[in-house]
């Protein structure tokens, strides 16, 4: 299946749900955090009552997420007013929580305040003949389902002193309609944490929480590069904390995500 198909299941236009996802996308023993993260985001999107931008979105990984195996998906709006939304979602699956998200929608409105965005990235132009190559057994999964284009940092478990990363992503298989938020948060989530490239040897490494903001709608052609730009603000005693800006082709700033990382090197 693909990424589309997944989170254009009629399913998820309950506010509960039952679901499964299959064993290809995968990361390690659970689900890659990207696709799970865009299912709740979906569930959550069709329980909007009018018209409302997504601004931000808060996920904890809490356990496993089993491929093959059917996983309860529940949302609560906590609040909806005049201009924003609230919601909770929850996934549980064996009666034992897997991952929790808040995200807050709102409509935009009329403010004399205007600080335009001044982040640019170094970027080159994304380049569909340097993408890192899906290895069976060797990287993860769900990774012969994504494309990225490495540009800045190194490989991971390379014993590298480098600890920031760059680069551009999008889907081998482009969806059929426009890119949207959905697109951009299954991608940012894509790469491998920018610690596991200081590793020496391969090391498992996990995701905690996750919070990103979008600075604005996501509407790209369907075949559109995703850029990334991560840095490693702080790493001891096994985790780590990495920010990341999330661009559009054209160097126009979309997102921007904080990520507490788990890594289990010895």
């Amino acid at each position: 299946m693909t990424f589309d198909e997944i989170i254009s299941d009629p399913l998820l236009k309950a506010s509960s749900c039952e679901l499964t996802f299959p064993q290809n996308w995968c990361q390690g023993r659970t689900a890659f955090g990207g696709l799970s993260a865009a299912i709740m985001l979906q569930n959550m999107k069709h329980q909007l009552a009018d018209e409302r931008r997504l601004l931000s979105m808060s996920t904890n990984f809490v356990g496993p997420l089993f491929a093959e195996q059917p996983f309860t998906l529940e949302t609560q709006i906590l609040r909806s007013g005049k201009n924003a939304t609230q919601m909770l979602c929850t996934i549980k699956q064996d009666a034992k929580v897997c991952l929790i998200a808040q995200a807050c929608f709102a409509k935009e409105r009329a403010s004399k305040v205007n600080v335009p965005v001044t982040h640019q990235h170094n970027l080159r132009p994304a380049s569909s003949a340097h993408v890192l190559p899906y290895q069976e057994h060797v990287m993860p999964a769900f990774f012969q389902h994504v494309d990225l284009n490495l540009q800045t940092g190194d490989m991971p478990f390379s014993g590298s002193s480098n600890s920031n990363l760059g680069g551009w992503m999008r889907f081998k298989k482009a969806p059929s309609d426009n890119l949207n938020e959905l697109h951009l948060l299954a991608l940012a989530d894509a790469w491998p944490p920018t610690l596991l490239q200081m590793a020496n040897a391969p090391s498992p490494a996990s995701s905690m929480s996750w919070y990103i903001e979008f600075v604005q709608d996501v509407n790209l052609d369907n075949d559109a590069w995703f850029g990334l730009d991560a840095q490693t603000h702080h790493a001891a005693n096994g985790y780590g904390l990495e920010d990341a800006k999330i661009y559009a082709p054209d160097g126009t700033l979309l997102a921007i995500s904080r990520q507490t990382v788990a890594i289990f090197d010895m």
